[in-house]
C-alpha cells in the first residue's frame, strides 16, 4: 500500500506539500497540486482517515440514531441520509434504538466515542439522559422526524396536520362517522401530534373522539393488532381504523383478517406513513405519505451547516394524502407492480 512519502517522491514534492494538497490548503501552487493529485491516482493512495482526524479534529463522519430500523419509514430515511452525506463528503454510522431509550443512549455514547462530527437523532420517547446531555453540551445535532420541546436543536420534520384533515374530509365524504385511531406513544411528539390532529379534524365535522376509539400503540405491529381487536369487541365498533404508523396498520389488518372480516367491506383502514407495500395489499391501503427522502437529505444539510459553522435551519415539509381503496373508495385501475403509486388526492399545502 502506497504511503504519503511514496506520493511525495512520485510527485517530486515534499511530504508537507502532499499534506497541504490533501487538506485543500490554498497555499499550494496549481502545478504542485496537479502533480500530487496525479501521483495519488497513479499509486492508488488512500489517506489514513484516523490520522487525518487527529490533525484536523474532524472525522468526516456523521452518526444517525433511528427509532426502529425494521420500520420501512426509517429504513428509507436512513438511505436518504447516507446518500446525501456521501454526496457532501461524509460517511454515516447508524445505530438502531429499537424504540428503547437505553439503546438510544448506548448508541449516542458509542458514536461520540468514535469522534463523529455530528449526530442525527429521531428521539425515542421523550428523549434519553445521554442524548439530552449531548445536546446540552453543544454536540452538533439535528432532530429528524421527532423532536423534544425545550431542547435547542434544529428539527427537520413533516407536518401531517393538513394531510390528516384531508383524510378526515375524505372519510366523511365516503359516509363514515365512527372513526377510531391507533395512537403512537404519547411521550413522542409524533404520537401525540397525530392524535390531536385527528381529534381536531373530527371536531370540524362535529364528530367526537371517545376514549374507546383511541387505541394505545407503540409504533409496532403487535400493538396495532391488539388495539384493533379491542375496537372489534366494542358493542359499537368503529367504521374506520386510522393507524398512526405503517407497522400498526399492518397489525390492524392482521386482526381484521383473523376475525374473518374484510377491508373495507366490514371495516375501513387508513394509515400514517405510506410504504411501497401498501399498494400491493388487498385492498391497497389509503395512507398519508411523508416526503421521507427529502427529510433525510434536509437533515444532513442542516447538520453539515452546523458542523461547518453555518447557521442551521429547522425545516418543515408537508405530508400528503394518497387515496387507494381501503376505505370504501370506488375501484381504480391498479398501478403496475413496477411503478411507484401515484397520489390520487393531494390537497395539503402546508
Amino acid at each position: 500500500m502506497a504511503s504519503i512519502k511514496d506520493v511525495a517522491a512520485e510527485a517530486g514534492v515534499s511530504v508537507a506539500t502532499v499534506s497541504r494538497v490533501l487538506n485543500d490548503h490554498p497555499s499550494v501552487s496549481a502545478d504542485a497540486r496537479t502533480r500530487v493529485l496525479a501521483a495519488v491516482q497513479t499509486l492508488g493512495y488512500r489517506p489514513n482517515a484516523v490520522a487525518r482526524s487527529l490533525r484536523t479534529d474532524q472525522t468526516r463522519t456523521l452518526g444517525l440514531v433511528i427509532s426502529d430500523v425494521l420500520n420501512p419509514y426509517f429504513t428509507e430515511l436512513a438511505r436518504s441520509v447516507e446518500e446525501e452525506a456521501r454526496a457532501l463528503g461524509y460517511s454515516v454510522i447508524i445505530g438502531n434504538a429499537d424504540e428503547r431509550p437505553d439503546l438510544q443512549d448506548h448508541h449516542v455514547r458509542t458514536l461520540l466515542d468514535r469522534r463523529i462530527d455530528g449526530l442525527l437523532v429521531s428521539p425515542t420517547d421523550g428523549g434519553s439522559p445521554g442524548m439530552l446531555d449531548a445536546a446540552r453540551e453543544g454536540t452538533p445535532m439535528v432532530f429528524v422526524d421527532r423532536w423534544i420541546a425545550g431542547v435547542d436543536v434544529p428539527v427537520v420534520r413533516a407536518d401531517g396536520r393538513a394531510a390528516v384533515r384531508d383524510l378526515v374530509a375524505h372519510l366523511h365524504g365516503l359516509g363514515h362517522r365512527r372513526l377510531a385511531i391507533i395512537a403512537g406513544p404519547a411521550a413522542t411528539t409524533t404520537g401525540s401530534e397525530r392524535v390531536e390532529a385527528f381529534r381536531e379534524a373530527l371536531a370540524e365535522y362535529g364528530i367526537a373522539l371517545p376514549g374507546d376509539y383511541i387505541g394505545q400503540g407503540d409504533f409496532q405491529a403487535e400493538s396495532g393488532r391488539r388495539a384493533t381487536e379491542r375496537f372489534l369487541d366494542l358493542a359499537e365498533p368503529p367504521e374506520v381504523v386510522f393507524a398512526a404508523d405503517n407497522l400498526m396498520a399492518l397489525g390492524a389488518l392482521d386482526a381484521v383478517r383473523a376475525r374473518g372480516m374484510r377491508v373495507p367491506e366490514d371495516i375501513a383502514l387508513a394509515a400514517f406513513d405510506d410504504i411501497p407495500w401498501f399498494v400491493h395489499t388487498d385492498p391497497p391501503i389509503t395512507a398519508i405519505a411523508q416526503p421521507t427522502g427529502e427529510l433525510g437529505r434536509a437533515a444532513v444539510r442542516a447538520l453539515v451547516d452546523r458542523i461547518e459553522g453555518r447557521p442551521p435551519q429547522s425545516v418543515t415539509l408537508p405530508a400528503r394524502l394518497v387515496v387507494r381503496r381501503s376505505c370504501g373508495e370506488p375501484a381504480l385501475p391498479e398501478p403496475s407492480a413496477f411503478s411507484e403509486p401515484s397520489p390520487v388526492t393531494n390537497r395539503s399545502t402546508s
